[in-house]
């Protein structure tokens, strides 16, 4: 029997196709969810932590990006015990907004 903890009951996923297009648009327009997306894209799903990356921002703020990402259905998230990873959902999203990601996290600011 798994018992999920109350923490990993408040994460709701929101599958890309069900996203609008402006709430795409709106989580992609910020510098710091960019940098967010690009970082995961460099690595394996589920390896980065949240707490891992190098963000300029409090640990309050960033987790309000991370929410962002998620309702956008553009990142999934698991608890492992205390640690919360991440994995990107580019394939789901690419499905729902070719191109999109390519134009705004596969280039530089």
């Amino acid at each position: 029997m798994v018992v999920e903890s109350a923490r990993a009951r408040t994460l709701s996923h929101v599958e890309p196709a069900e996203v609008p297009l402006q709430v795409a648009l709106d989580a992609l327009a910020d510098p710091v969810r960019r940098s967010i997306l690009r970082d995961l894209a460099t690595h394996d799903e589920w390896t980065r932590a949240c707490g891992t990356f190098d963000l300029p921002v409090k640990k309050a703020t960033a987790s309000h990006h991370f929410a962002v990402l998620r309702s956008a259905g553009l990142i999934e998230q698991r608890d492992e015990g205390a640690r919360r990873l991440n994995r990107l959902r580019r394939p789901e999203f690419d499905q729902s907004f070719p191109g999109l990601l390519s134009a705004t996290i596969d280039r530089a600011d």
